[in-house]
């Protein structure tokens, strides 16, 4: 099923023949947004999250403004989840996509900032090993195991 998005047709339309577009949708302060992204990443990541969006403002700032206003002002902010759950949801996408370590390890911290136990985190890594393969699950648990270490935790199997 299509879902049509309000405004998307016209907008579409216009950048394939090259037109300007007035006004898809009322404007989003990107003030409020930034502030929301800015007080989630603090919240979720503290200062590895920071550390990110801060090696980007040389090169991409651009990349760190996306971070911040959706990823974190759009995304993470949304009351429809609690921080545990979008934080073992993005372990379980980051342990499947196999290639993204810094990211992983970065939100695994996350996820035991915002009081996932170490078990749970593990418990996602594993059924993971069901979709994404062991090798993905291995990497995802060696990840795991560096964030554990340097935070002295150690998992009760």
């Amino acid at each position: 099923m299509i879902r049509k998005l309000p405004g998307f047709n016209r907008l579409l339309s216009a950048t394939l023949i090259g037109a300007s577009v007035t006004s898809v949708a009322a404007p989003v302060d990107m003030t409020d947004r930034r502030a929301r992204g800015e007080a989630a990443l603090t919240q979720i990541t503290g200062g590895p999250g920071q550390a990110v969006v801060d090696s980007l403002k040389d090169t991409a700032p651009e990349l760190a403004d996306w971070i911040l206003s959706f990823a974190y002002g759009d995304v993470f902010a949304r009351p429809g989840l609690d921080h545990c759950t979008r934080e073992l949801a993005t372990v379980a996408a980051l342990t499947a996509l196999g290639n993204a370590q810094p990211q992983l390890k970065v939100h695994i911290g996350g996820a035991l900032n915002v009081g996932c136990t170490p078990e749970a985190v593990v418990d996602v890594i594993l059924q993971m090993t069901v979709y994404a393969g062991f090798p993905s699950a291995l990497n995802g648990i060696t990840a795991a195991r560096e964030v554990f270490a340097a935070r002295g935790i150690s998992v009760k199997s």
